[in-house]
């Protein structure tokens, strides 16, 4: 009974297997003789590249925050503002006419920067008083408990510790609630992945920034933007702790806007959503010139060499001279060619502004000799060599540096003779300290062989 049992079972499972081969056959078959059918082509989104309407379309989404509206406005906002050094389009549209769309990609950047930097380095400093002078015990007065809107109680610093009121400047500092203390407990922080995506979206639309900056139609509007360059500039400022393509896209879209670029307009009337000043962009510049990272120091580099032909931006990066003299000098040291190029770019607009100049990078230690390694290697770039070389006759061109740059003369007459492509630089720099009344012993030195 035990055996027939299992042989019923066994025929039953044989006999389901061989039936789902049949059927499977026959599937198989009827799948062969059937006709083809293609698959139905799936409607596209068009590119129009040069579309008003599409970029026009692309502008509202970027502020609304829907993920996937913003997505697609970046991407194409990226593929649109993507353009080949040696193409030209003769229907390209200037991305940054468009009104809104500047103004909507910043917007995306000031989202992600408000949450960049983690609690602990943003926070303004406390002072922890443990109940003295202070209505609540252990948090000091900084924290209104009162929610007084007129005036702050603060500690004074005397040895009497009276309190002091001081009125509160509404225009420049935002008045916190009694109920701002709940936020030193992060409840209200954004997880990671909301910070990871914002700072997605800031970094896109900061590329999208740096593509408009290479279009010729656009520097005019962006140089003048004020937002933009607040925009830019404190990300620049921020190297030290922002995303490093970030702090990239920043210092190249600023490169490429500093020949039309006036300082000024920190201090103009035109609207501010940031505070910066013309000194703190300038010192946002001298933070990365001396970071370790070859594009950054070799940007500000060429970054400075430009705002310095400006006569109006002289005020604001002469005062950062001596700092700028020594850490461009370090350059000339490295074995990189595109800093020492930077490097000589930027010395050489330094050298053509005033005599204040020369003097002070004549006196800069190892400056000449650096100058002059960078001709005698040779750079590959010829006009670099140039460059160095028309640097050193600037400062021969000044009396108080001739005594200085006697001890070079040897140098100068080595290149003169060994390489024909400066001899003309080199003959003028030798005529120029010995041939002068007041150079009586250098021409008694007879550098000419005689």
């Amino acid at each position: 009974m035990q055996k027939r049992e299992q042989g019923k079972q066994v025929g039953a499972s044989g006999g389901s297997a061989t039936r789902r081969r049949r059927e499977a056959v026959h599937s198989a078959v009827e799948a062969a003789t059937r006709p083809l059918l293609l698959p139905q082509p799936q409607p596209i989104r068009l590119l129009h590249p040069h579309s008003l309407a599409l970029l026009s379309k692309s502008t509202p989404p970027s502020p609304s925050g829907l993920k996937s509206e913003l997505t697609w406005a970046l991407n194409t906002l990226t593929l649109l503002s993507f353009k080949e050094k040696d193409e030209v389009r003769k229907d390209a549209t200037p991305l940054a006419k468009i009104p809104g769309l500047l103004d909507a990609l910043l917007l995306v950047i000031d989202d992600w920067r408000d949450i960049a930097l983690p609690k602990e380095l943003v926070k303004k400093q406390r002072v922890r008083l443990l109940g003295a002078n202070s209505v609540v015990t252990g948090f000091g007065n900084e924290y209104e408990v009162l929610n007084s809107n007129d005036v702050v109680p603060r500690p004074s610093l005397g040895s009497d510790s009276s309190v002091i009121e001081t009125p509160v400047q509404k225009s420049t500092t935002k008045h916190h609630p009694a109920a701002w203390w709940f936020d030193e407990d992060g409840l209200f922080n954004l997880d990671d992945e909301g910070r990871a995506e914002k700072q997605q979206c800031a970094v896109a639309a900061s590329n999208i920034i740096r593509n408009f900056s290479f279009m010729p139609e656009n520097e005019v509007i962006m140089a003048q933007h004020r937002h933009c360059l607040e925009t830019v500039f404190q990300c620049i400022e921020d190297y030290v702790t922002e995303d490093e393509e970030l702090v990239t896209n920043a210092v190249e879209t600023v490169v490429n806007l500093a020949p039309l670029l006036d300082l000024r307009i920190f201090s103009s009337s035109k609207p501010s959503y940031i505070n910066i000043t013309e000194k703190r962009a300038v010192q946002a510049i001298m933070g990365i010139l001396g970071s370790a990272v070859k594009a950054w120091h070799c940007a500000a580099a060429e970054l400075l060499g430009r705002l310095i032909i400006n006569p109006d931006n002289e005020p604001f990066i002469l005062p950062f001279a001596p700092q700028m003299y020594k850490r461009l000098v370090d350059l000339l040291s490295l074995t990189a060619t595109d800093a020492q190029a930077a490097a000589v770019g930027a010395l050489y607009n330094l050298a053509e502004i005033n005599m204040d100049c020369r003097l002070k990078l004549a006196n800069e230690r190892w400056a000449v000799d650096r100058l002059l390694k960078v001709i005698k290697a040779p750079h590959p770039v010829p006009e670099i060599c140039r460059k160095a070389a028309m640097i050193l006759e600037n400062l021969v061109s000044e009396p108080q540096n001739r005594s200085q740059l006697l001890a070079y003369e040897n140098a100068f007459a080595e290149i003169l003779f060994s390489d024909g492509r400066y001899s003309d630089t080199f003959a003028r720099i030798l005529y120029e300290l010995t041939s002068r009344p007041s150079n009586k012993v250098a021409t008694a030195r007879g550098i000419w062989g005689m």
